[in-house]
This record gives C-alpha cells, sequence and structure tokens, in this order.
C-alpha cells in the first residue's frame, strides 16, 4: 500500500522508526505541536490536509493523534479511508495501550509526562515543557498563556508561587521510547521534577500501537473512516466513532 501519515511532531522519533520497517511505502507529514492548544484550529488544519491528499494518490490517510481535545472529531474522509488510534491523546500511543493508561490516570490521576520529541521540539511559542493529563487542561492553558506574557522563567515563577503546579501534579513521568538518546530530556524532567517537589519514574514506553497503525494492522484499536464518513467522539471505550455525512442541501 501507499500511505500517508499525518502526524504531531511529539511522536516524530518513533514514527520514523516505524515507518523505515514498514512493509508499505509510507509518506510521513509532521504537524506543529502547538496546534494542538487550539482544537478547533488543528481540525481545520487536518481538514484541510485530508481534502489536499484525496486525490487518489493513497491508498488510506493514517494520523499519528488521539482525540486530542476533541480535534479529531468532526473530520470528514474524502476518497480514500481515514484510520485514527483510538486514543484520547498520544500518551496512550507512547505506552501502547488505552487499558495502561487508564490504569495510570486512575492510580496517578496528577502526572505531567515527557517524552523525548515534545521536549526537544520546544519552539518557545507557549506550549507546556510536558504533557498533562486531559483532565488537567485549564491549568496547562493557563501556564501556556503566562509564558507568552512573561516568558518560560515568569511564568515558573508565577505558577510555583500560587501553588498551581502543587496543586494539580504530584508525579513527573519521563517515557523511554528507546529511540535515540532521550538521556538530557530524562534528566531534565529529573531535575523540573526536583524543583517543584514531585516523585519521578522513568518508564518503558512501547511502539506497537504506532507499529501497527503504520504497517497497516487495524484492528479495533483503530477506527477506519470510510469516504463519505465523518468522526464523532464515543463517550465510551471505544473514544471514536464514525457514520454517513449529512448530505448537502
Amino acid at each position: 500500500m501507499y500511505l500517508k501519515c499525518i502526524a504531531c511532531e511529539v511522536i516524530a522519533r518513533p514514527l520514523y522508526l516505524c515507518a523505515a520497517y514498514s512493509p508499505h511505502i509510507v509518506d510521513i507529514e509532521l504537524v506543529k505541536r502547538g496546534l494542538h492548544n487550539t482544537p478547533a484550529k488543528l481540525r481545520a488544519y487536518l481538514q484541510d490536509r485530508i481534502d489536499q491528499a484525496s486525490s487518489g494518490r493513497y491508498d488510506a490517510l493514517l494520523f499519528g493523534y488521539g482525540l486530542c481535545g476533541q480535534a479529531l472529531s468532526g473530520l470528514r474522509a474524502g476518497d480514500i479511508p481515514l484510520v485514527i488510534p483510538r486514543a484520547h491523546d498520544c500518551i496512550t500511543l507512547f505506552l501502547g495501550s488505552r487499558q495502561l493508561y487508564a490504569e495510570q490516570f486512575r492510580e496517578h490521576p496528577g502526572t505531567y509526562w515527557y517524552v523525548q520529541d515534545y521536549i526537544e521540539r520546544d519552539d518557545g511559542t507557549g506550549t507546556s515543557l510536558a504533557m498533562g493529563s486531559t483532565s488537567t487542561g485549564d491549568i496547562e492553558a493557563l501556564y501556556s498563556e503566562y509564558v507568552e506574557k512573561y516568558g518560560r522563567e515568569n511564568a515558573d515563577y508565577l505558577m510555583e508561587v500560587m501553588g498551581a503546579w502543587q496543586q494539580h501534579y504530584q508525579r513527573a513521568v519521563y517515557i523511554d521510547m528507546g529511540v535515540g538518546d532521550g538521556s538530557a530530556v530524562e534528566e531534565q524532567a529529573r531535575q523540573e521534577a526536583a524543583r517543584r517537589g514531585w516523585t519521578f519514574e522513568r518508564m518503558a514506553g512501547d511502539l506497537i500501537l504506532i507499529r501497527r497503525l503504520i504497517n497497516g494492522d487495524w484492528d479495533q484499536d483503530f477506527l477506519i473512516v470510510e469516504p463519505g464518513q465523518e468522526t464523532s467522539m464515543a463517550y465510551d471505550e471505544q473514544v471514536l466513532q464514525s457514520f454517513p455525512c449529512a448530505r448537502p442541501e
């Protein structure tokens, strides 16, 4: 098959590795991580990329995203299928399992997640240095606003004076995907945790979901959106669902 994968740049290294070993021809397009902060803009951008790619060149369009603040809800397939992991966010892709992420969320809801690509691709545009749980989006938005207005150092100071980090987070986890040397990023995460009084853990990531996405091994962990269908959020363990697009008036 000839596939195109449109993905957030935070999974760049694992994605390129899996594409190198895929039995298929895979074109990869990375999207700036900052678009994640405005789901409506991200959705519009992805829809434009779908419309541009729907020309018969590819057999399927793959997405290196989860639901991501509902940014992936409301996408319309063109003339080729879309394939989307059934995941709330990219942390599921790093851990390799919805079940494992759900378990982590239940047992440690106040966790800040660090991965190599996320830190390395910080462009100073206001996005935070790590990924928090989806339920704590308000504190992430506040931090991003402070970074944009006052710079990262002042934003950190304000958040710590307010006690915002301690109120919402108690744990930092570095996910080692086993791709490249992430020791500097891990040390940065460790230092951030120590400075904020959090516990620190290192977890091994799992490439299984990313590998299966790229290899065309699409089972119940992936939503296949056929031409003429549109995505929507599913309020159960399926995360995403699809249905026929309404006919234009």
